[in-house]
């Protein structure tokens, strides 16, 4: 059973039908990042299920670096973005991977020693190709993945099996 706090959060998850395409609900959950009793609430459970467990907490861009700073603040460790290609001037890893409407490269800065223990973060979990990406770029830095959390997962996608039983979602919702 959720909270109270964190039922107000699900409630602020704006749904907008056929975007970017015919046929898809795109859930925007901007209107929760800017409440900050909602934010509170869904970045404390996204952190617990792996509090003490983590060195660092990589957030994958766009929104998933404001969850991951929140949750780093909380659990009092840094953050390791993980960018979109182009953005990072000497990135130390690079990944190539499938999404939903085409493909996408992500990147990493070299911040992590080897066995730095890695939380990945993001916002939406859908076919899981950015979280799995991001997975495989935090291995390939030499970080010991401990597993990823997410705001929203959307079943029926494949995401779950995508990116394997490490991943916790704060809400689930059906892709329609």
């Amino acid at each position: 059973m959720l909270s109270d706090d964190l039922n107000r959060a699900e409630a602020q998850i704006a749904r907008y039908p056929d975007h970017p395409e015919p046929g898809v609900l795109f859930r925007d959950i901007s209107p929760l990042l800017a409440d900050g009793t909602s934010l509170r609430a869904v970045t404390d459970a996204m952190y617990q299920p792996f509090a003490g467990e983590f060195d660092i907490v990589a957030g994958v861009e766009a929104r998933g670096f404001l969850l991951a700073g929140t949750i780093a603040a909380l659990a009092g460790t840094g953050v390791l973005p993980i960018r979109k290609a182009g953005k990072l001037p000497e990135p130390a890893a690079s990944i190539e991977y499938t999404l939903e409407y085409g493909s996408a490269r992500i990147e990493a800065p070299g911040v992590l020693y080897p066995g730095t223990r890695v939380l990945v973060v993001d916002d939406v979990l859908a076919t899981g190709g950015t979280l799995t990406a991001s997975q495989r770029l935090v291995r390939e830095l030499g970080g010991e993945l401990v597993g990823a959390t997410v705001v929203l997962e959307l079943e029926g996608l494949g995401g779950r099996d995508a990116v394997g039983d490490h991943v916790h979602s704060v809400f689930t919702a059906a892709t329609a």
